[in-house]
């Protein structure tokens, strides 16, 4: 598939890119500094900016199977890049025809009355920011999305293991997130799905074939 990345020089979309080249896929890599992007001979680098108009980003993200937003802020520029930076690109995609849309989210952006839990607390912003932009994706687009809603990140060696949804726990490795997203388009149950992770006992695709 030709796999557009919105966010591209992040640690996740780092590994994310690998994994997708790895399995094939030919990556438009969109960032607002493409020279960071991973050299690749199947990556593209692309100048991105999500703080331009529809119709400059809609010119830029085409031509794709499939779209993952990855993008984010660090708490810099939540409302033009985590809430309606990723709006735009949801109405570019619909704009362009291109359905399926990945959502890389927060492990509890769409459940307000458990901000408040103890070690959240830093990322109230940040959550009302994604509970913007994931339920627009959910109730306002008409995209084939799926949202994975990790845990906290971690820089630690991944283990191929995780757990979702009830049995997710509260951490997540990168390379675990990465190889989650990576494998979310393989499966077609995971079409219109919510999914928590985390690190865990189960081997990736044996998880998500089990959504």
């Amino acid at each position: 598939m030709k796999i557009f990345i919105v966010g591209a020089t992040g640690r996740v979309a780092t590994k994310l890119i690998e994994q997708l080249t790895l399995e094939g896929h030919e990556i438009l890599a969109g960032a607002r500094s493409p020279e960071r992007v991973l050299r690749n001979p199947h990556v593209t680098p692309l100048k991105l900016d999500l703080h331009t108009g529809l119709e400059t980003l809609s010119e830029l993200v085409k031509d794709a199977d499939a779209i993952y937003f990855v993008a984010g802020s660090r708490g810099k520029d939540l409302l033009q890049t985590d809430a309606f930076g990723a709006v735009k690109i949801m109405q570019v995609a619909e704009k362009n025809h291109i359905n399926r849309f990945i959502m890389l989210s927060s492990a509890f952006s769409l459940e307000p009355e458990q901000w408040k839990k103890r070690g959240m607390e830093d990322l109230l912003d940040y959550n009302i920011a994604k509970f913007f932009a994931d339920n627009y994706l959910v109730h306002q687009s008409k995209l084939d999305y799926t949202i994975l809603q990790a845990a906290a990140l971690i820089e630690e060696k991944g283990s191929h293991r995780i757990a979702l949804n009830e049995n997710s726990g509260t951490k997540n490795t990168i390379q675990n997130v990465a190889e989650t997203l990576a494998a979310i388009i393989k499966f077609d149950n995971t079409s219109k799905k919510i999914i928590k992770m985390s690190d865990g006992k189960t081997p990736i695709d044996e998880a998500l074939t089990q959504i």
